[in-house]
């Protein structure tokens, strides 16, 4: 009877422990570039790999019911095959949140990085301490110091789009992994040389105190804005707006910023589903605004808020 017990309860410990991570990560590696002189099932077993890493990783000392975990996907496309076993990718990240009261999935990020170097041999563990970032073989613990950032990168911003600043503590792990980057000459995308848009300037955006308006521009937009739409679509419409021309006020002050475009990458057709059925001014004044901070996109909101 007692052996039972034991069982049920490691059982149930298990369970928890399962239940308990916060990601609800979906990895595909795509390889299609890559010559017939590489066994493409490295390749499947990268994705698998990758997938337990992210998902089964305690990253946060919170308690996640599974509902509540955090949908994102991660697209690694391996370009070509600099020597044996190391390679150059672009990752692509997409992460969304749900808004309260309805089915809706809006994104956090969606972005990509076009700066992935690494060594993978088929079946190495891939392990990550934040104490040591660098690992024995900076090659080998690039790629699993890249989805650590990323994954502490989705933490920040969904914890940011619930309570104000809510994200800062992961925002600052993101920042260290930038500091302990590993390093070697093919390397890339961890340093402010490197470019304008990289790694390195997304943590410096988030976690620099001058820069600390984007916090409270996200928290507007999510909270105040989007999880009202249910009770009050006018005033949640009104925060929404509000939200966006505080993120133009800070590009204009803050030229070049990269977080101003990664904020609003991939969203156009969300703006244009909020403002649509607004009053006429509510539209023209978002367009304008729109137009401001997402000139790629101005056409499409002169077009759809008219």
């Amino acid at each position: 009877m007692y052996k039972r017990i034991l069982v049920f309860i490691m059982l149930l410990i298990a369970c928890i422990k399962l239940n308990a991570q916060e990601l609800q990560a979906k990895v595909t590696v795509f390889a299609q570039q890559v010559g017939s002189t590489v066994d493409k099932s490295v390749f499947t077993t990268l994705q698998t790999q990758l997938t337990t890493f992210l998902n089964n990783r305690k990253w946060t000392n919170d308690v996640y019911q599974p509902q509540e975990k955090i949908h994102c996907n991660f697209i690694l496309t391996v370009n070509s095959v600099d020597q044996d076993n190391v390679y150059d990718a672009t990752l692509a990240i997409q992460a969304a949140r749900p808004v309260y009261n309805s089915s809706y999935q809006t994104a956090l990020i969606n972005y990509q990085d076009g700066d992935i170097q690494f060594k993978y041999v088929q079946f190495q563990q891939l392990n990550f301490n934040e104490n040591r970032v660098q690992g024995t073989d900076a090659l080998a613990a690039n790629l699993s110091a890249i989805f650590a950032y990323y994954a502490y990168m989705i933490l920040g911003f969904d914890y940011d789009s619930f309570s104000p600043k809510g994200g800062d503590e992961f925002f600052k792990k993101a920042e260290n992994i930038v500091s302990n980057a590993p390093e070697a000459k093919n390397i890339s995308g961890w340093k402010a040389f490197d470019g304008l848009r990289n790694r390195y300037w997304l943590a410096d955006n988030m976690t620099e105190a001058k820069f600390n308006d984007v916090h409270d521009i996200i928290y507007s937009y999510y909270r105040d804005g989007l999880d009202k739409m249910y009770s009050d679509n006018e005033t949640a419409r009104s925060n929404v707006l509000d939200a966006l021309s505080s993120l133009k006020d800070f590009n204009q002050e803050n030229p070049n910023t990269m977080i101003a475009q990664f904020l609003v990458q991939g969203k156009s057709q969300e703006y244009v589903g909020i403002f649509k059925n607004g009053d006429p001014q509510s539209k023209a004044e978002a367009s304008q605004i729109l137009s401001t901070i997402d000139i790629s996109n101005a056409s499409i909101y002169k077009e759809q808020m008219k």
